[in-house]
């Protein structure tokens, strides 16, 4: 065969490429995880403002200071982790333009390949001196073949074009939509740290206005750090607390006056339980993220678990589940920082593997009023377990 032979094969089979239709691609790995993170992230960023808007006006009608005080708590919380659900909403969104643009470019290469190969032999078939064609054998039957080869796939060849046009297009669409998911994630964070110290600030103007109760406070947290040194484990710890919550219950249902404890501070006060009405949720999760273990389902230290484990945010805020009082708010052995809450009639919260720890032992608290954060690091993990007379039960019913 010859040179000029040669080159109308390559044109022959660049034509067969360029017109061959376009492989079919699955759709990049992962990305229906990507999208159902995206979608439980602006549920959970959608309910926190919902939580956060109610709280706010309940707040502004309320007039006992100390309840507007957990009120107005609890409204800035839901605000920082409905900041933190949007983080969360943005990065997943940045992961999913990315993993399209990964399809797209691989899809665009795979388009454009054929047609560059054509261009290229037909700019070779273009450069050769016509007089060539009159002395070659066999030159002029393969110009003549090509040409109307040409003639025949030049419109498949043109719409091709236009598919490799209109995927750049989308490229381009995908790299504005990437930078302005960045400008989202960089505004929600902004708007995290803004909601931290806005709570920060209202903390510290509440402890101002509650120091005259540090007392009773003091003499409740030396109880509960007695009772945390006594206790061998959690379920222990649980069950002691437990029986005096039963012994307040049991009391506070007596006709009659309460008798006076025998030092201060021994009798808490009755435990405000609106949180449990049925205008709000009767129970709540304390942190926002993804649930990787359940009731009774056997955890990665190869204990039957007693409640729920949600994979968090590094430092994301930790409110109470429920209305309550807090009955222990320390470290406990290997389950890292601890708090419990008493929320009356027998019913217990715990969270545990909390990074930092907002309250104290004695101080009542709301649904939603914040308690900590989670630990720092990637992905930590929050548990929390509700009992009622020490028997763990299974809170998902409880949920709002």
């Amino acid at each position: 065969m010859t040179r000029w032979t040669r080159s109308g094969a390559a044109v022959a089979g660049a034509l067969a490429l360029a017109t061959s239709a376009p492989a079919t691609r699955t759709p990049p790995g992962g990305l229906a995880a990507d999208r159902t993170r995206l979608s439980e992230a602006k549920a959970q960023s959608a309910a926190a403002q919902a939580r956060a808007d109610a709280l706010e006006r309940a707040a502004a009608t309320e007039r006992d200071e100390a309840r507007k005080a957990r009120a107005q708590e609890a409204a800035v919380a839901a605000r920082i982790q409905r900041a933190e659900a949007d983080i969360g909403a943005a990065q997943a969104r940045i992961t999913i333009i990315r993993r399209l643009l990964e399809g797209q470019r691989a899809a665009l290469a795979e388009r454009q390949g054929p047609i560059t190969r054509l261009i290229a032999a037909l700019q070779s078939l273009a450069r050769r001196p016509v007089i060539i064609s009159l002395v070659q054998p066999g030159s002029v039957t393969d110009l003549v073949h090509v040409r109307a080869v040409l003639g025949t796939v030049l419109p498949v060849v043109r719409a091709r074009t236009a598919d490799v046009r209109a995927a750049l297009q989308r490229t381009r669409r995908l790299q504005n939509d990437a930078a302005v998911a960045v400008d989202a994630l960089r505004e929600s964070r902004g708007r995290l740290e803004a909601e931290r110290l806005a709570l920060t600030r209202l903390e510290a103007e509440h402890r101002l206005k509650s120091r005259a109760l540090g007392r009773d406070a003091l003499f409740e947290s030396d109880r509960a750090i007695a009772l945390g040194e006594r206790a061998r484990d959690i379920v222990d710890l649980m069950d002691q607390l437990g029986d005096q919550a039963t012994v307040r219950a049991d009391l506070e249902s007596l006709p009659g006056p309460l008798p006076r404890p025998p030092r201060p501070g021994e009798a808490s006060s009755p435990v405000d339980l609106r949180g449990w009405s049925p205008a709000a949720p009767p129970y709540r999760l304390p942190v926002a993220g993804r649930v990787v273990t359940g009731l009774g389902e056997i955890a990665d230290s190869g204990v039957r678990s007693r409640g729920l484990t949600i994979e968090a945010a590094a430092g994301a805020q930790i409110v109470a589940p429920a209305a309550g009082r807090i009955v222990f708010a320390r470290p406990f052995r290997a389950y890292g920082k601890v708090v419990i809450i008493d929320h009356g009639g027998g019913w217990t919260s715990l969270i545990a593997n909390l990074g930092e720890i907002s309250v104290t032992v004695g101080t009542p608290v709301a649904q939603g009023t914040p308690i900590g954060r989670a630990p720092a690091g990637e992905s930590p993990r929050v548990t929390v377990e509700l009992r009622r007379r020490d028997r763990p039960i299974d809170m998902t019913r409880l949920l709002g």
